[in-house]
């Protein structure tokens, strides 16, 4: 196996073949070693594009699935963004190498820890890191210029069209867990607006008071 299939390159490769050609997005996932955001043991599969256990029934999400809803968000550096499912950090790294500053949110106590160490092993200061139900987002940081859901639901939960501002971008799984399409939604002065439907995908459930409740 060459080198590159132990580096972010292989990541890189995977996420062009997915259509992502923004130098500025292929950049960020060069500089965020995967390896450092696995569970113990799946080191030798960090650089793999596929998704991993995590725990308590939920997976990673894949790396170039990822990259491809942060480009969705069509972020340029300075929004302050909010993410649902921070699992154990790999794709909030992104997130926060791509934008001013990034609010997660984790159900699973010992999940949000590990992401929690993993990210200041990074050195990641731009990130703030919650613990509890996501579907309800996290109003008293709102604003955001941007959604991100790394969970499936039928719909989008009200409280997360209500904690985006006009003008502000959502992505997130349309469907019931494990078959859905994931989209991209603007937000008006009223509402949010399908823009454009970006693939289609296999997420775990969203749970909570806003989403399924088991």
């Amino acid at each position: 196996m060459s080198e590159a299939a132990h580096s972010p390159e292989e990541l890189v490769r995977a996420v062009r073949a997915a259509g992502i050609s923004d130098e500025r997005l292929l950049q960020t996932v060069r500089a965020t070693p995967r390896e450092a955001f696995v569970p113990t043991g799946h080191q030798a599969h960090a650089y793999h594009d596929v998704p991993l256990p995590i725990g308590h029934g939920q997976v990673t999400t894949q790396p170039s699935l990822s990259v491809m809803m942060i480009d969705g968000l069509e972020l340029g550096g300075d929004e302050h963004v909010l993410e649902i499912g921070t699992g154990l950090g790999f794709q909030t790294a992104l997130l926060a190498r791509s934008a001013a500053d990034v609010v997660t949110i984790e159900l699973w106590p010992d999940i949000a820890d590990q992401a929690r160490h993993n990210l200041a092993r990074q050195g990641l200061r731009n990130v703030e890191l919650r613990v509890g139900d996501g579907s309800g987002g996290v109003p008293d940081r709102a604003p955001y210029d941007a959604i991100i859901v790394s969970a499936a639901f039928p719909s989008v939960p009200a409280p997360l069209t209500e904690q985006l501002r006009p003008g502000g971008r959502l992505v997130q799984p349309i469907g019931p867990g494990g078959r859905e399409q994931v989209v991209c939604f603007s937000r008006t002065a009223t509402s949010l607006e399908h823009r454009r439907t970006l693939t289609p995908a296999h997420f775990v459930r969203l749970r909570g008071r806003y989403g399924f409740s088991s």
